[in-house]
């Protein structure tokens, strides 16, 4: 870089993949998902609901990529890749993954499930990026709001436990759909949601076909944000029933 004092911006990108399916899993849809992300043109992808296996699907679909999902998404476009597992099952598991153009460092995969339901995990990746480390935390978060509440918690507690200052940036499915999460995030923690400091509110990213309810975020501390976007054109409706969203982070 020119100066040591340069801005140094990258896009981020976020969205439920919804285990490669159309809604009610009526259709395999990954590479047309693929050729959609790539689109985007992000630095970092950051997705939830990604298959690491699955033996059936494997046997009986066609199309069914020989690698994981996240590696097919990756493809040669991101070099760098990690994956959090969190629901495990007799015929596979899935998770949070990390795709990234800049080395990934070291990976974390917090486990923040509820006992006795559903398992969440945070995937917290350490980024290097040309001139400084970037903390990129991908969440899915529970379905009962009581369950987000300790999550949330969690997450809190994981961010104020990292370096003073180093850039962080929070993205995925948080289900809050009664925008809870917003207060003890920047109260707690310092992260700041990206829509929220643009428009007020979070953006409507579900159902993604008219999209209601303000489920997936992107938060930032000690980083600027610009140009926060949700992704419902016509060309995503198909591919995830959360719309994707995107922002330019500046550091």
């Amino acid at each position: 870089m020119a100066e040591s004092n340069a801005q140094f911006s990258l896009r981020i990108l976020t969205i439920n993949t919804h285990k490669g399916f159309t809604a009610f899993n009526r259709r395999f849809i990954l590479p047309e998902l693929r050729e959609a992300v790539r689109s985007v043109g992000a630095d970092i992808v950051c997705l939830q609901e990604v298959l690491g296996a699955h033996d059936i699907h494997a046997l009986h679909i066609e199309g069914w990529p020989q690698t994981t999902h996240y590696e097919f998404l990756a493809d040669r476009m991101w070099e760098d890749y990690a994956y959090g597992r969190n629901a495990v099952y007799p015929e596979g598991h899935h998770g949070n993954a990390v795709l990234s153009r800049f080395p990934i460092q070291h990976v974390d995969n917090l486990d923040v499930s509820i006992a006795g339901h559903e398992k969440r995990g945070l995937l917290h990746c350490t980024v290097a990026l040309p001139s400084q480390q970037l903390h990129v935390i991908c969440v899915h978060l529970g379905l009962q709001e009581r369950h987000r509440t300790a999550q949330i918690a969690m997450l809190a507690r994981h961010v104020n436990a990292l370096a003073a200052g180093e850039p962080v940036v929070v993205a995925g499915d948080f289900n809050d759909w009664r925008q809870r999460a917003n207060y003890p995030l920047r109260s707690l923690a310092g992260l700041d949601e990206v829509f929220t400091r643009a428009h007020g509110r979070p953006a409507r990213t579900f159902p993604v076909n008219f999209p209601v309810l303000r489920l997936d975020r992107i938060y930032v501390k000690n980083a600027a944000a610009s140009h926060p976007e949700a992704l419902t054109l016509r060309d995503w409706r198909h591919l995830s029933d959360h719309a994707p969203l995107a922002v330019e982070i500046h550091l």
